[in-house]
């Protein structure tokens, strides 16, 4: 009798053992199967760690490395966060600062890393008489989008100067156009100041010699911020936490080579159809930028962006801030802070520091 109860309990542990087994293998299964879209975008300069990961084989190495599977989309980068939403691509880049109000909104995204900082600067005509951003106050400033990262970068600043930079009674005019369009309204006087981001800003102050007041990747405040950040939907980072992994790190070598070698991104990008231009122009203005990667800073920047702007009025659904900055911000073991690139060689770094030191093309 004891004999017979004693196989029962055996058969019964061993079955229960095989259904874990068999689950375990179906998760695993699940997870392998899984293609994690990446969504890249040609025409765009400043997007140059995704071109890198694609054509140095990051993604390649990283995805296969972990037994996990990828593709790349071209995608329309103004279009990224609703593609990320509707399941159409898994990860991307973007300006975090536009992403911001949609977050507020709703938006279901979770941030990765910075990638770099700089390329959005502010012009006025060469004889104007406004020498900085405070003394834009009752002006009228040209921004592409409402919710545009430029204008967030403009309402930042302004707001640091004790003006009052939204909602009725702004102290300011805001006036939209296409950002191929500013140019042409600071120039022809429809707007007394404008927002850009690069390479418009750059050829507009060779094309028209407007006069820079702002620099992101000068400026105290925004030199130390990430403008550029990494994001997927929040449910990728929950259910596809080692794909999300692997474009993590790819994407932090991408930015860390784009660093150390801006001549020879600029190079990549033209030979291999990413973007067009002059490779002396685009090295110019890549090497003006940071691409030193972080996500600790990334975080940090997440923080300091969100306290401004809910003290602002902004953001206005937004009741604890460190509790939105923690449910819109991954953080994965098994990622490094950062990595530094020479020679060949990346090297994970766990202390990560924006210095605005020049780098050699």
């Amino acid at each position: 009798m004891k004999k017979t109860l004693l196989c029962k309990v055996f058969a019964v542990a061993a079955l229960a053992a095989a259904s874990i087994s068999l689950v375990s293998c179906g998760k695993k299964s699940a997870a392998s199967d899984f293609v994690f879209k990446i969504g890249t975008a040609n025409s765009s300069l400043c997007g140059a760690p995704l071109h890198v990961a694609i054509d140095l084989n990051l993604f390649k190495d990283e995805f296969e490395k972990a037994g996990l599977k990828y593709e790349t989309i071209e995608i329309d980068l103004m279009q990224a966060s609703s593609l990320v939403v509707a399941g159409k691509i898994d990860g991307t880049l973007g300006l975090a600062g536009g992403l911001l109000p949609q977050i507020d909104n709703g938006l279901e995204i979770q941030f990765l890393n910075g990638l770099h900082t700089g390329c959005t600067k502010f012009y006025v005509k060469a004889d104007s008489p406004y020498q900085s951003i405070a003394d834009l106050k009752g002006k009228t400033i040209g921004l592409c989008g409402v919710q545009d990262s430029s204008t967030i970068v403009f309402q930042r600043k302004f707001h640091d100067y004790g003006y009052k930079s939204y909602g009725q009674g702004a102290d300011f005019k805001m006036a939209i156009y296409g950002l191929t369009d500013l140019p042409l309204a600071l120039e022809n006087g429809a707007v007394d100041a404008v927002g850009l981001h690069d390479p418009v800003g750059y050829l507009a102050e060779k094309n028209y010699g407007f006069r820079m007041i702002l620099d992101t990747s000068e400026d105290e405040k925004f030199s130390q911020e990430y403008c550029c950040m990494t994001f997927v939907s929040s449910e990728i980072a929950k259910k596809y936490p080692e794909h999300t992994k692997a474009f993590i790190r790819a994407m932090l070598k991408a930015a860390a080579y784009v660093q150390a070698e801006p001549r020879s991104t600029a190079e990549l990008q033209i030979k291999n159809g990413h973007v067009s231009g002059d490779a002396d122009t685009n090295a110019e203005m890549l090497a003006s930028y940071n691409y030193t990667p972080s996500v600790g800073l990334a975080r940090k920047t997440l923080f300091n962006a969100i306290d401004q702007v809910v003290d602002m009025g902004i953001m206005q659904n937004v009741s604890d801030k460190e509790s939105f900055v923690s449910e819109h911000f991954a953080i994965f073991d098994g990622v490094p802070d950062s990595y530094t690139y020479s020679n060949g060689t990346y090297t994970e770094s766990t202390v990560t520091v924006l210095t605005n030191n020049s780098k050699k093309l």
